[in-house]
């Protein structure tokens, strides 16, 4: 059963009583989004589009969170076709400047509304960054570098320096115990303007490809239509949200988050409610909420899944002794989460060795049900389905750190 609120967004806003919105209700019909209640019947690109981006620093752990929310027995292998294949999904650099998959159709949205993104305080030293002219300079060598063939970093650094001058490619920037060329710290900036994304992999070396190959006639939309068109995505998928949580999603300023949704409010493009005791914002008319809890289940997510990442308040996804033991620093992602009715319950850890997937679970409540247990192996065994191994079950001790 659902419940609608009829209330305008403009009554809303001009001080009638908004619609309330729990967290159960606001949870439930994030995972159904999610395909998190019930696998969804779509493509790896729709349901990355519901998630609003699937997190990929660790390709594994992207591949294991789409292919998780499909039906019919989809595994890794759907996602690698989806990105290196029918390319309907891209790699490239999305929120927070991190690596995401997304679908391709949406790369002109996502280049739009990041590349519209304020700019934050230059964390670089003095004599490492790069004036705005400069990176004008980089981007547009990197687009022209890109346009005819995928290069590896080394080789795309050779172009740029062919094309800007060697102060490009002067090794200034620490990373990892050594030093990257100048230009490496705008590789995101190339990304959010729609000049770079992933190509596939040469052997183990990392390519990159201009987006325009994989999309003949690409263009970034106009920033404010993008940026509106990405705050309605984000609602749609984990709303009701505040321009808080828009704001921490994106990492951007918070004063700038309120400034867009009241903007967005007085269009008439969202809608405000009342959630956890505050305002919050859903799209226009999108006011249905389940009245019923969701279906009882287990669900395994990897690290960085966009659920445990995008969905707020997180003391309430996170309850109890679940906001100190799989929030790493108060970060979400960090660690693999046992998800039992929506909430996270524990957490887990996989380790492969040749055809076996040895995957450790540690619930935080005590020990599982009969039931509970039958449908964690149900999930073990869809988890090593998606990852092409055998697993091995242990519920105990995880004792591993985050992302080992």
């Amino acid at each position: 059963m659902t419940t609608k609120n009829t209330e305008s967004g403009a009554g809303a806003e001009s001080g009638a009583e908004a619609a309330s919105v729990t967290w159960a209700a606001a949870n439930a019909r994030r995972l159904a989004r999610q395909g998190l209640t019930t696998p969804s019947g779509g493509g790896p690109a729709a349901v990355t589009r519901a998630m609003v981006g699937a997190h990929a620093q660790v390709l594994s752990a992207a591949e294991l969170s789409v292919a998780l929310r499909l039906d019919g027995g989809a595994t890794r292998e759907s996602v690698r076709t989806a990105l290196w294949t029918d390319g309907s999904l891209v790699k490239t650099f999305g929120p927070r400047g991190t690596v995401h998959l997304l679908p391709s159709a949406d790369l002109p949205l996502w280049t739009g509304a990041l590349s519209a993104l304020p700019a934050g305080r230059d964390a670089m030293p003095a004599d490492v960054r790069m004036s705005a002219a400069e990176t004008d300079q980089v981007v547009a060598a990197i687009a022209d570098a890109l346009a005819d063939d995928d290069l590896t970093v080394d080789e795309l650094t050779e172009a740029i320096v062919a094309r800007t001058g060697p102060w490009a490619g002067d090794l200034v920037m620490d990373a990892f115990q050594t030093k990257w060329p100048r230009w490496r710290q705008m590789t995101h900036t190339a990304a959010h303007r729609g000049a770079l994304c992933f190509g596939p992999n040469r052997g183990r070396k990392v390519t990159y490809t201009n987006p325009h190959r994989l999309l003949p006639g690409f263009t970034p939309l106009p920033g404010r239509a993008a940026l509106a068109g990405l705050v309605e995505r984000y609602l749609y998928a984990y709303g009701p949200a505040s321009p808080q949580h828009f704001a921490k999603w994106l990492a951007m300023p918070v004063n700038w988050a309120k400034e867009l949704f009241a903007a967005l409010a007085t269009e008439g493009r969202t809608e405000r409610v009342r959630y956890e005791g505050g305002p919050a914002w859903v799209v226009a008319g999108d006011t249905d909420f389940p009245t019923e809890r969701p279906a009882p289940g287990v669900r395994l997510l990897p690290y960085f899944d966009a659920f445990t990442i995008a969905s707020q308040p997180r003391e309430r996804l996170f309850p109890g002794a679940a906001y100190e033991r799989a929030l790493g620093g108060g970060q979400a992602g960090n660690f693999p989460v046992l998800l039992i009715d929506g909430v996270v319950a524990g957490v887990w850890h996989q380790r492969r060795s040749g055809k076996w997937l040895d995957m450790t679970v540690e619930p935080l409540g005590g020990t599982l049900t009969a039931a509970r247990r039958a449908e964690l192996e149900e999930q073990v065994e869809r988890t090593a389905e998606i990852l092409q191994g055998t697993p091995r079950l242990t519920v105990g001790a995880v004792s591993v750190g985050a992302h080992a």
